[in-house]
């Protein structure tokens, strides 16, 4: 597996692994709507320049210790996060199933508003990280 870091905070990491290939954003707990975007954004600024219709790439949400999201981010997902990543070739979202109830929320309020746009991202559940790589890597092979 060759891993490489995008961006390593107190609350998340995004990495990226060349192997499947994906993005992987890793949440450790609470970050307001600046840290979020942050994070988010600089992994979708990865994704952006290396997932290409000749060699997409999966995205990896590790929500495991996610904390609550701030409505502000929530809207920054939908007005910015998912419209760029459906225009840098992202289908699926691979999560995995957060451990905490603020985590468990912030990732069914995501689902529930990407799920009531005309393009959305799809998403697939996972209980691990490994198994969440795989699946996206399963999904890119479909394609």
């Amino acid at each position: 597996m060759r891993e490489q870091i995008i961006l390593t905070t107190a609350y998340g990491v995004a990495f990226a692994d060349d192997t499947v290939p994906c993005v992987v954003t890793q949440w450790h707990g609470f970050a307001n709507k600046t840290e979020f975007v942050a994070l988010q954004g600089a992994a979708l600024t990865y994704f952006e320049q290396h997932s290409t219709p000749a060699k997409p790439w999966g995205w990896v949400g590790d929500v495991r210790q996610m904390g609550a999201i701030p409505e502000e981010a929530q809207r920054w997902l939908q007005d910015e996060f998912n419209p760029r990543a459906l225009a840098a070739g992202l289908r699926v979202v691979s999560v995995v199933v957060a451990e905490t109830i603020f985590g468990k929320i912030a990732t069914q309020r995501y689902v529930q508003q990407t799920q009531t746009r005309a393009a959305t991202l799809g998403v697939a559940y996972y209980a691990s990280l490994e198994e969440a790589k795989a699946g996206a890597q399963q999904e890119l092979q479909a394609r």
